[in-house]
């Protein structure tokens, strides 16, 4: 389906370091930690605040550099991209704009580009296009430590931050298509979201609750976002409190090619109202198909699938 971002290194494997007292995951990047500290010095690994892994100098593409400490105060947001990755170019110049307009309308917003260039003359080559700042390509380290702070797998990867440093959305090349003027900068996350060929990259984030509607039924999207909101907030809500990410993201899905093809593509029935539960990186989906819809059929199944209750089917 074309779903998936441009892995940075041709896998989209991950290894995981967790704390054993816990299970949390402490670092999503072990292959990047063990290559970087061999010794183990910096172990257990765990996350380190942005401004920890930020500092030093940032360059401007006329060669003038500055000190992280000059993005206090600003919205950041911190870009993974490379010139030889077509997704990356044409988001970059999409991102020009949207950059423009956000300092025209007098926010405090600053991008650092964090370069998977392959060599520095490619790097300075798109470097020239950005005007924004740059991790200097020389310093790989910083730059590998970026990517293990956000566990990067795939690129272009926009993170947006608040000003103390902590994630806004990791989802920001998504808001920047879906929001070209942006009026909801810095896009803070919605709770549901209406699947649409921009955000269905998001699809292979983790499980995915969809919910299929009849679209040509007037109202029934909204009706439906409505209808799930209050259960995708109490979860996010839940998660957030013990500082880890929500399980599950939330989609209502109407009738559109899009939806036509993520059907096709999980062999699902074409019933509406359709509640699924889809989990792409497993392969594997969930499937609730009854006449009505209600909240305490959603959080049932959501619950039921949180303890691991359901039996998957294959996708």
């Amino acid at each position: 389906m074309g779903l998936r971002g441009t892995p940075q290194n041709g896998k989209a494997g991950e290894r995981l370091a967790a704390d054993a007292t816990t299970g949390k995951v402490v670092c999503r990047n072990g292959l990047l930690v063990i290559r970087d500290d061999p010794e183990g010095l910096e172990f257990p690994w765990g996350p380190k605040p942005f401004r920890e892994v930020i500092a030093g100098p940032l360059l401007r593409n006329n060669g003038q550099s500055l000190e992280s400490s000059s993005l206090e105060g600003s919205h950041v947001g911190v870009y993974f991209s490379a010139h030889w990755c077509p997704p990356c170019r044409s988001l970059t110049r999409v991102l020009v704009e949207s950059y423009r307009k956000i300092k025209e309308a007098g926010q405090k917003f600053e991008i650092i580009f964090v370069s998977a260039d392959r060599s520095e003359e490619s790097f300075k080559q798109y470097f020239s296009e950005m005007p924004w700042l740059a991790v200097p390509y020389t310093d790989e380290a910083r730059r590998s430590r970026l990517n293990r702070l956000y566990g990067i797998q795939g690129i272009p990867t926009l993170i947006v931050l608040d000003p103390q440093g902590e994630v806004i959305t990791r989802q920001g090349r998504v808001e920047v298509l879906n929001d070209e003027d942006c009026r909801e900068f810095p896009w803070h996350p919605k709770p549901v979201l209406e699947l649409s060929d921009s955000n269905a990259v998001q699809l292979n984030e983790g499980p995915c609750l969809v919910l299929f509607v009849d679209s040509e039924d007037d109202g029934e999207s909204e009706a439906a976002k409505q209808l799930i909101q209050p259960i995708a907030e109490k979860i996010i809500a839940k998660y957030k409190a013990k500082e880890e990410e929500a399980p599950l993201l939330f989609f209502v899905a109407g009738e559109d090619d899009m939806t036509d093809s993520l059907r096709d593509y999980t062999n699902l029935p074409e019933a509406a109202p359709l509640l699924t539960i889809l989990d792409m990186s497993a392969r594997a989906k969930y499937v609730m198909d009854v006449e009505e819809i209600t909240p305490a059929i959603v959080e049932a199944f959501v619950n039921d699938f949180l303890a691991e209750k359901l039996k998957p089917e294959p996708i």
